[in-house]
């Protein structure tokens, strides 16, 4: 084990990741030929940004040979090396087939302890990923949304009816688009009606149009209501008072 320690110093590896007694001899070996290995691709191979996170990474006490390859850029690297620094399980994530903002989508789900399966899936785009992590941050059954036939804005507009417990299945369906979506939901939030407009046929401008002279109806309604009301409560009164004039 002193000798590998020793080898290990000679080629200018960190030594502290594999100086453990619990390590054995084999173990040892292994890693201080991975760590030369990285060493000298770092001194060859790799562009400045990536050397830099190599060498930040090891500084740190990491494994760095887990993203010390040329399949991964240096934003790539940076999350990875960043995962291992705060003991996130980056195998999750340490693979080229997620693109930077996907790998940081995942890495911020692993942090807060989120079953980052649900999402972990390159065939979503990261703002896809954003808006299902944001709902099961929020505690919502995201299942409703988390469909690649959903795009990550119509996702957003099903999380923000959840998010204000509106009946989300009026439409949740992949042939609104969000901004029919968006329509819909701030009907349902006035309490109006939606059947009336809710069809994909109408565009979400024709969706305004009608969700506004709806809400119009409703408040002339209202005003009619308190009217009959005021009239009922002291009309009989205002004939005692005046009758006579």
């Amino acid at each position: 084990q002193m000798d590998e320690i020793i080898k290990g110093l000679q080629s200018g590896v960190d030594v502290s990741i594999y100086a453990d007694p619990k390590c054995s001899i084999i173990q040892m070996s292994l890693i201080r030929h991975r760590l030369e290995d990285v060493s000298k691709k770092s001194q060859y191979d790799f562009y400045p940004a990536q050397k830099e996170i190599i060498r930040k990474g090891e500084e740190a006490g990491v494994d760095v040979t887990i993203f010390a390859d040329r399949k991964y850029n240096d934003a790539q690297m940076r999350v990875i090396e960043n995962g291992l620094e705060k003991g996130i399980d980056v195998s999750i994530y340490a693979d080229p087939k997620y693109d930077y903002d996907q790998m940081e989508e995942i890495k911020k789900g692993l942090e807060t302890g989120l079953d980052v399966s649900i999402y972990a899936d390159p065939k979503y785009n990261s703002r896809q990923m954003g808006a299902i992590r944001t709902g099961l941050e929020e505690g919502f059954d995201v299942s409703i949304y988390a469909d690649l036939d959903y795009n990550e804005y119509q996702m957003d507009a099903i999380r923000k009816g959840l998010k204000a417990d509106l009946n989300v299945s009026v439409y949740a369906d992949p042939k609104y688009d969000a901004f029919q979506m968006r329509e819909i939901c701030l009907g349902l939030e006035a309490g109006l009606d939606v059947s009336i407009y809710a069809d994909p046929k109408y565009s979400a401008d024709k969706m305004e149009f009608i969700r506004e002279d709806l809400e119009k109806q409703m408040e002339q309604n209202e005003s009619d209501i308190e009217n009959e009301n005021y009239d009922e409560d002291y009309g009989d009164d205002f004939g005692d008072d005046f009758g006579d004039l």
